[in-house]
């Protein structure tokens, strides 16, 4: 840990015992089995042995050590004079600050915060454990409304949200990440707003892309997402709490370009798909793109295989694009919804594509995370809910007109040309 001198700057803290002996402080995150528990530990840099002055409750709560306090004191700092910002919180508490006093290790609550969405708080959530079928442990966090009673209310539809990500071994891939004694916090656009409209909740299942030894992850990809994603969905279906035709799938960035390939490649596992400011096609990002250093021409391949725009032939299920119209991220330019959503036309797929104006990578005006959710929660309740999906896949197979939404939504004005935009300036948009 560092300690704020005089002049404003930073240095590596170092504390005094009783001893003479000189320690640094390590505050480090405390991975286990059963999720993280926090701790901090005195390290003596002479002989490099450790001490563990305090540790996060295991049982209900989640606690973090946020700051050193005691930085006022010049030179070495005595144990005994110690003091520490520490945060805490628990699935139903949000997060309180304390002080954490030495010797005696007393703790002073600072803060009192309201709950910030008291209509939530009796949501019901549980850190889940399933297996892939190649052994890899994966993991999940799932919500339910507050008040579901199974017996009564019996499976309700799905929302799963997620983000991929590589591995290097097996084990590494099926470690417990987080806490399952976190609060949930809920973000402006996060997926756990629909448990206000009576959806289960899947929030970051574990999508591990393993690639042990000298074989590269990526090459893969489709088969391992594929398998991630039926062990998730098999596992909240054999709870009985998920309807197993009303699950949709989502997410932002690359979680979009997952969605997009679970709905080419798993058209069986989910009846719609939500996603946000994605890349479909790898061709356009070829000099490597996430964990992938091999450039397009090292792994052809691979970059085609992966390529959701590659395989919206394949794609039958409704899908919702939306995009920041000034997406800078080089990975993601808004581009690759607009190329994406005209395969998707072309092959009679039920597609919309909702661009943000003025809006990059994330949303930030109210008006666009406002319409975000609308589109979202309208697309949810159409082919999720009420279980339009396999109907509109027909129809629109048959020539269904598809729409495109600017902020201001709806359907795309008559007249409206085949690539979306050319009789409408973007800067009315």
């Amino acid at each position: 840990m560092l300690r704020r001198t005089a002049m404003g700057t930073y240095v590596i803290a170092k504390v005094n015992k009783q001893d003479e002996s000189t320690y640094l402080l390590l505050n480090g995150m405390g991975a286990t089995p059963e999720g993280n528990v926090p701790f901090l530990d005195l390290f003596d840099i002479n002989t490099g042995s450790k001490e563990r002055i305090w540790e996060s409750d295991k049982e209900k709560y989640f606690e973090t050590v946020v700051a050193l306090m005691s930085d006022k004191i010049d030179g070495d700092l005595p144990l005994d004079q110690l003091k520490i910002l520490t945060s805490k919180e628990s699935k139903t508490e949000n997060t309180q600050y304390y002080l954490q006093i030495w010797p005696e290790k007393k703790q002073v609550q600072i803060t009192n915060f309201p709950h910030p969405y008291p209509q939530l708080a009796s949501l019901y959530k549980e850190m889940i454990r399933y297996q892939r079928k190649d052994g890899v442990q994966l993991t999940a966090k799932l919500y339910l409304p507050p008040g579901y009673d199974q017996s009564k209310d019996g499976p309700l539809p799905c929302l799963v949200w997620s983000y991929p990500g590589e591995f290097k071994s097996k084990d590494a891939a099926g470690q417990v990440r987080g806490s399952p004694n976190e609060f949930s916090g809920i973000g402006a656009t996060s997926p756990l707003l629909w448990l206000a409209r009576g959806f289960a909740i899947l929030s970051g299942p574990t999508i591990p892309i393993v690639g042990e030894g000298d074989v590269e992850a990526n090459d893969s990809y489709v088969e391992q997402l594929v398998t991630s994603a039926e062990a998730a969905v098999e596992e909240v279906v054999r709870r009985g709490v998920v309807h197993p035709d009303k699950i949709a799938v989502g997410g932002h960035s690359y979680g979009a370009f997952m969605t997009a390939n679970l709905l080419a490649h798993a058209p069986h596992l989910f009846c719609c798909g939500i996603a946000r400011s994605g890349a479909y096609n790898r061709t356009l990002t070829p000099f490597g793109f996430q964990n992938e250093d091999r450039t397009l021409w090292e792994a052809t391949n691979t970059y085609v295989e992966m390529s959701p725009f590659m395989s919206a032939n394949k794609i039958k299920r409704p899908i919702l694009l939306i995009h920041g119209e000034q997406d800078n991220n080089s990975g993601t330019l808004t581009m690759q919804s607009d190329r994406f959503f005209n395969a998707l036309k072309g092959h009679g797929v039920q597609s919309r594509l909702v661009i943000l104006p003025f809006e990059s990578h994330g949303y930030s005006a109210r008006e666009s995370i406002m319409h975000v959710l609308w589109e979202s929660d309208r697309w949810l309740q159409k082919y999720c809910v009420n279980g339009t999906s396999k109907a509109d896949s027909e129809t629109a197979a048959d020539g269904e007109s598809k729409t495109l939404a600017a902020s201001g939504g709806g359907a795309a004005p008559e007249g409206l040309s085949s690539d979306g935009f050319s009789s409408i300036p973007r800067s009315l948009l």
